[in-house]
C-alpha cells in the first residue's frame, strides 16, 4: 500500500526488514495496542512452514516496533511457546520468549493457548509469565483503557470443565466452562464498548478447521446480548480469517511462526478510534484491515 515504507531494524537482527506502516493518528482519545499470536517459540528444528527458533527474532522485531510506536498495551493471543522434551525444557523456552516479550516498555498481557499447556500445567505457565496490574496470575480477566473494556477469555478446558494440563486434552475440543460464562455475562453488563481476546475461535464459519470453541454458540449469545461488543480477536488458526456476524467483527490473526525470516513474520498495531472504527495496521504477513463501527456514536453514550 502507498502509505507503507520499509524500515531496517538493527540491534542484533542483522539484515531484517520490517514492512512498516504507521497507525499513530495523533488522537489522544484513541486506544492503540500491539498484537501478536502463535509464536510457538522452541529450540527445535523447523518443521514444514514452522520455524520455531526464529520466533525469538520475530518477537524482538515486533517489540522494537511497538516500543517505537508506544501503544497503550501489547497482547499475545496464545501458543506463546512450543514443547520441549521435558517440562523443564519447555519452561526454559517459555522463560526465553517471555523475557523478549517483556522488553516492551509498557503493559503486556497474555491469552492462553492449547500449546501453552502441552507438557506443563496452566499454573506453571502463569507462574512463568506476567500480565500487567490486577491481571497478573489470571487466566481470564478484564481491564479498561480509555473507556474501552477489554475481556480476555480462556477456552483451554475439557468438556468436563477440567483444565488443560500437561497434554491431557484433544486440541480440537475446547470449552469455556459455566463459571467463566457467568463471569463473562457480568463483565458484559456495561455501557462501555467491549473488545474480546481469545485463542481458539468463536467464528462459527471456521468450524471445518477444528479450531472453534465447542460451546461457541453459548458464548456468542452472551456477546451479542447487549450490543456493545465491537470485535473478537483470535489466534490458533495460523492462516488467519475474518468474519462479521451479529454486529461483531471476528478477526483471526495469522501466526507469527509461519515462514522463515527475513521475509516472514506477523504482528500488528491496532487502533480503536472514538467513533469505534478499528484500524489494523499489519506487518509482514498480517494484512491491513479497517473494521467499521455500526455508528453508535462517541464513547460514553448509552447503547
Amino acid at each position: 500500500m502507498d502509505r507503507r515504507q520499509f524500515l531496517k531494524v538493527s540491534q542484533g537482527i542483522a539484515g531484517l526488514i520490517i514492512l512498516h506502516g504507521c497507525v499513530n493518528r495523533g488522537n489522544a482519545s484513541s486506544v492503540r495496542f500491539g498484537l501478536v499470536t502463535d509464536s510457538h517459540f522452541a529450540r527445535r528444528e523447523a518443521a514444514g512452514s514452522r520455524f520455531y527458533e526464529q520466533s525469538l527474532d520475530k518477537m524482538r522485531a515486533a517489540m522494537m516496533v511497538f516500543n517505537e510506536q508506544k501503544p497503550d498495551f501489547v497482547i499475545e493471543l496464545g501458543d506463546f511457546k512450543d514443547m520441549g522434551k521435558t517440562g523443564e525444557e519447555t519452561l526454559a523456552f517459555l522463560d526465553e520468549i517471555e523475557t523478549e516479550y517483556q522488553t516492551f516498555k509498557g503493559d503486556v498481557y497474555h491469552v492462553l493457548g492449547n500449546h501453552d499447556e502441552d507438557n506443563i500445567s496452566k499454573a506453571s505457565f502463569l507462574q512463568h509469565t506476567a500480565n500487567a496490574g490486577a491481571a497478573k496470575g489470571k487466566n481470564y480477566y478484564s481491564f479498561t483503557v480509555k473507556k474501552v473494556k477489554f475481556i480476555v477469555l480462556d477456552a483451554n478446558y475439557n468438556e468436563d470443565s477440567s483444565d488443560y494440563d500437561s497434554g491431557n486434552f484433544d486440541w480440537t475440543k475446547a470449552y469455556i466452562p459455566r463459571r467463566q460464562l457467568d463471569w463473562l455475562t457480568k463483565e458484559l453488563d456495561t455501557r462501555q464498548p467491549v473488545v474480546v481476546f481469545i485463542h481458539q475461535l468463536l467464528d462459527l464459519t471456521q468450524r471445518q478447521h477444528g479450531t472453534v470453541v465447542g460451546n461457541a454458540e453459548e458464548v456468542i449469545a452472551a456477546l451479542e446480548k447487549n450490543g456493545n461488543v465491537l470485535a473478537v480477536f483470535q489466534g490458533h488458526h495460523h492462516a488467519g480469517s475474518y468474519n462479521f456476524s451479529g454486529g461483531i467483527h471476528y478477526f483471526t490473526m495469522k501466526g507469527m511462526i509461519e515462514g522463515a525470516l527475513p521475509d516472514n513474520n506477523s504482528f500488528a498495531m491496532v487502533e480503536i478510534t472514538p467513533s469505534r472504527d478499528i484500524v489494523i495496521d499489519g506487518f509482514y504477513n498480517c494484512e491491513d484491515r479497517e473494521l467499521r463501527s455500526l455508528g453508535f456514536g462517541v464513547w460514553g453514550l448509552s447503547f
